[in-house]
């Protein structure tokens, strides 16, 4: 079985990046329990999956799948409680987020309806790419052994996963399974720019609201004073047309 020891060519540019975010202690906290709720929601999305497939062979290794998923959310969890134990109580940094995607990406997995070649095409590609995410993720963290050890124990389950995903789609679907990896890598680029498109956008909303609040608020609170001095003080009378009662409805 290979050994994934590169990431991919994005990732390892942003390796100065990766560093950064994984040399701090809250962040690398955050990071660890967020891989435990997706490593545990992938492995339910399998586990339907499992549920669903008429192969039986497939029922099989999707069971495994899902188990092998459940059980790295079990350790991410158990190694992000450990690290929220053994640190002190301080203030949360200036910028504790994390700027780049993690994990699988099985948010973006659907079961209900989908053929199984369609499933299997998106697992290998999600499952390649967490490979090649984690590898990197383990070279980040030497400083800290026992989350090195974590990665490189689900480092050698995803490597499995990826291989047995494409094995299938070349079993199910030998005429036209190198199309369907690459419709499930177009689809999942076009998902991340989607994503980025609507972070993007909500970033741009977010300063127009910002410089419409402190340029145009403050000049229609100007024109509202200047108004209000034009006003008379006191009661203003009121002509006898506008107080005469209506004869009808309308």
């Amino acid at each position: 079985m290979p050994v994934v020891t590169r990431g991919a060519p994005l990732d390892r540019l942003l390796r100065p990046v990766h560093r950064w975010v994984w040399r701090d202690v809250d962040r690398r906290l955050r990071k660890l329990l967020t891989f435990a709720d997706v490593e545990t929601d992938g492995g339910r999305d399998i586990l339907r999956a499992a549920e669903v497939t008429p192969d039986p062979l497939l029922r099989r290794l999707y069971l495994e799948h899902a188990i092998d998923e459940l059980r790295h959310g079990v350790l991410f969890r158990e190694r992000g409680v450990a690290l929220l134990r053994a640190q002190p109580a301080r203030r949360a940094p200036f910028f504790s987020g994390n700027p780049l995607p993690g994990g699988h990406g099985l948010d973006d997995l659907r079961i209900e309806g989908q053929p199984d070649h369609r499933l299997l095409a998106f697992l290998h590609v999600a499952e390649k790419s967490a490979a090649g995410r984690f590898a990197i993720y383990r070279a980040m963290v030497d400083d800290d052994p026992e989350t090195r050890a974590i990665f490189e124990q689900i480092l050698r389950d995803e490597v499995f996963h990826m291989n047995y995903t494409y094995t299938q789609l070349a079993r199910i679907a030998p005429q036209t399974y190198r199309r369907h990896v690459w419709y499930a890598r177009a689809k999942r680029l076009w998902n991340r720019y989607l994503r980025v498109a609507g972070a993007v956008a909500g970033l741009l909303g977010g300063a127009m609201l910002t410089l419409m609040y402190f340029v145009l608020l403050p000049l229609f609170a100007w024109l509202a004073k200047r108004a209000e001095r034009r006003e008379p003080l006191g009661w203003n009378p009121v002509s006898p047309a506008r107080t005469s009662s209506p004869k009808s409805q309308f």
